[in-house]
C-alpha cells in the first residue's frame, strides 16, 4: 500500500427535505451572503431555487443569484460570477445543481480571491492560495464535485478543457436531498453512473499493487451503483435507489476509492479516460461527460488491459463474477479448440470489458463516438487538446502517447 493523505472535510447533510435547511446550516456557519450559481433553469422549474432562496430568507442569509451554467462550464461566465462576488462581497458561494453548477461556483471561490484572470488557474501559470467557501445543493448525482478537490473549466476562445486541483476548493457544506433526482431525465441519470463509476475505475486501474480494503470498497460501490441504476430507470421515484446513488456519487470521488492506490506525488489513479473524454466535450460542449466516459472507458481498457490483467481479473471476478475458465474444474466439452492459461485469462477480461460496456448500453448511453457527433476528422483536434493538457505521454496503468490515444479514439468510432 502506497502512502497518500486523505482529506474529506465537508460536512454533508443528507436525506429527505435538507433543501430547507439550507439557510440555518449557513447561518451557523456564519456565512451573512451568498452568491447563488444555478444552470439554464431546471431548479427555477423544479421549485429547488425558491426553496433554497426561502430557506435563506428566513434564516437572515442574503443573496445575490447567477444563472446560465452550461454544461461544461465556460471561463466566460466564471469571470462574470468572480466580478459579482467582489461587487456584492459575498461570504460564500452557492451553487444549485450538478457537477456543471458546482465546478463554475468553485472557479468563481478561487477567482473572487486572484488579481489576475481566473483562466490563469486552468492554465497552469498559478496555483490556488486561497478560495472563498463553497456550499453546494447537489441536484444531479454524478460528478462527486460536492466532495472533490477538482473543478473543470472549458475555454472556448482557445477549445481547451482543462482541470484544476486543490485541497482549498473541496466544499464546507454539500446538501443531499435524493427528493430532488426524481425529476432527472433517464438520459441524464445514466450519464451520472457512468460518470461516478468511472471516478472510481480511474482510481482502481492505476497501475498500483493491489489494496484489498480499497478494493473491496470500489468494487462493491460499483456493484451498488449498477443495482441502484436497474431499479432507477424502471421506477424513477424510487427514493432507496435514487439515495444510493446519490450517495455513491459522493464517495466515488471523495477520494477514499483510491486510498494507498495513488503514486506518491500524482493523483490517486489513472485519469486517462477522463483526459480523452475532456477532448470530447471541448470539441463539442453538448457532449455529456459521463456519454462520453461510457464509450472512452471500453476502448481505453481493450487497449491497455495486457499491461496488468490481474486488476481486470480482479475486477471481473468482484463487479461482474466473472472469472477465467479452469480445465481442470469446469465443462468444456462444447469447446472446439484448446483452452490454454493465456486464452482463459484473454477471454474472461474480454468478457469482462464487454459486460461493461453492456450495462452502460442498457441504461441508454452510446457505443461509439459516431453516435455523439465525432467523427475520424475530428481526432487530430482532439489530439491537439489532449497533448496541450497531458502532454506527449500520460498515464500511469499503462504509459501511452499520442498515437496510443489515435488508436483508442480510432477503435470508438
Amino acid at each position: 500500500m502506497n502512502n497518500f493523505t486523505f482529506c474529506s472535510p465537508t460536512k454533508f447533510v443528507f436525506g429527505r427535505g435538507v433543501t430547507d435547511h439550507v439557510g440555518e446550516e449557513l447561518a451557523a456557519a456564519g456565512h451573512t451572503r451568498a452568491l447563488i450559481v444555478y444552470g439554464q433553469g431546471s431548479v427555477v422549474r423544479t421549485g429547488t431555487l425558491a426553496r433554497v432562496i426561502a430557506s435563506l430568507d428566513a434564516a437572515g442569509v442574503s443573496h445575490v443569484e447567477l444563472g446560465g451554467v452550461r454544461p461544461n462550464p465556460e471561463i466566460g461566465l466564471v469571470r462574470e460570477g468572480v466580478a459579482l462576488a467582489r461587487a456584492e462581497q459575498v461570504d460564500v458561494i452557492l451553487p444549485v445543481g450538478g457537477g456543471s453548477a458546482m465546478d463554475c461556483a468553485k472557479a468563481i471561490a478561487i477567482g473572487a480571491c486572484y488579481d489576475g484572470d481566473p483562466w490563469d488557474f486552468w492554465a497552469k501559470k498559478a496555483t490556488v492560495s486561497r478560495c472563498l467557501p463553497v456550499a453546494a445543493v447537489v441536484t444531479i448525482p454524478a460528478s462527486g464535485s460536492e466532495a472533490s478537490n477538482s473543478c473543470v473549466i472549458s475555454n472556448d476562445e482557445v477549445g481547451l478543457k482543462c482541470g484544476c486541483n486543490s485541497e482549498l476548493i473541496r466544499p464546507a457544506l454539500a446538501f443531499l436531498d435524493p427528493e430532488l433526482t426524481f425529476t432527472l431525465p433517464p438520459y441524464q441519470t445514466a450519464a451520472g453512473v457512468t460518470d461516478m463509476i468511472a471516478h472510481i475505475m480511474e482510481r482502481f486501474f492505476s497501475g498500483e499493487t493491489a489494496v484489498h480494503a480499497t478494493d473491496n470498497l470500489a468494487c462493491g460501490l460499483i456493484r451498488a451503483a449498477i443495482d441502484a441504476a436497474e431499479v432507477v430507470m424502471a421506477d424513477p421515484k424510487n427514493y432507496d435507489a435514487r439515495a444510493e446513488l446519490m450517495w455513491i456519487g459522493t464517495l466515488a470521488h471523495n477520494g477514499i476509492a483510491g486510498c494507498g492506490l495513488g503514486i506518491p506525488g500524482k493523483r490517486d489513479g489513472d485519469w486517462t479516460c477522463h483526459g480523452l473524454e475532456h477532448e470530447l466535450s471541448a470539441l463539442d460542449p453538448a457532449i455529456t461527460h459521463g456519454a462520453g466516459l461510457a464509450v472512452i472507458f471500453p476502448a481505453w481498457m481493450r487497449h491497455v488491459w495486457t499491461s496488468h490483467p490481474e486488476r481486470f481479473l480482479t475486477f471481473g471476478a468482484e463487479v461482474f463474477g466473472i472469472e477465467p475458465v479452469d480445465p481442470d474444474v469446469d465443462d468444456l466439452s462444447d469447446i472446439d479448440e484448446e483452452v490454454t492459461p493465456e486464452r482463459a485469462v484473454h477471454d474472461a477480461v474480454e468478457a469482462t470489458i464487454d459486460a461493461l460496456q453492456e450495462f452502460f448500453i442498457s441504461i441508454g448511453m452510446p457505443e461509439t463516438l459516431g453516435e455523439l457527433g465525432v467523427t475520424e476528422k475530428d481526432i487530430d483536434q482532439l489530439l491537439a487538446g489532449l497533448k496541450v493538457n497531458r502532454g506527449e505521454s500520460f498515464g500511469t496503468f499503462a504509459a501511452l502517447t499520442l498515437e496510443d490515444a489515435r488508436t483508442i479514439y480510432e477503435s470508438a468510432l
